[in-house]
């Protein structure tokens, strides 16, 4: 599965019946909601980075990445437009890059 899949997914689940879809019940509640939920998902990623559990880590990036896109939809964000900012940093170091937005 690609994150364009998951995209795709989570556009398709949006448009269900928040009853019978986690996806649309969060996104009914908008996007703080949707931003909640994906802090609370990093703060469980970040604890198990700290205890080193390799598998809990993976289930919970999963997690965390399925939230990040369902919060990015939530405010017209897409997946490709991320990856086109990835996309331009590259041709720089990170360090500059950090420098240029420090102004």
């Amino acid at each position: 599965m690609t994150l364009d899949d998951l995209e795709k997914i989570i556009s398709k689940r949006a448009q269900s019946d928040p009853s019978e879809s986690w996806t649309a019940q969060l996104l009914s509640k908008g996007a703080e909601k949707c931003a909640e939920k994906f802090g609370e998902e990093a703060i469980e990623l970040i604890i198990e980075v700290v205890k080193g559990d390799r598998e809990k880590m993976i289930s919970e990036t999963a997690d965390v990445v399925f939230h990040l896109l369902v919060m990015l939809h939530a405010r017209g964000v897409r997946v490709e437009e991320v990856l086109s900012e990835l996309e331009a940093r590259q041709s720089q170091s990170g360090l500059e890059e950090k420098r240029q937005r420090k102004g």
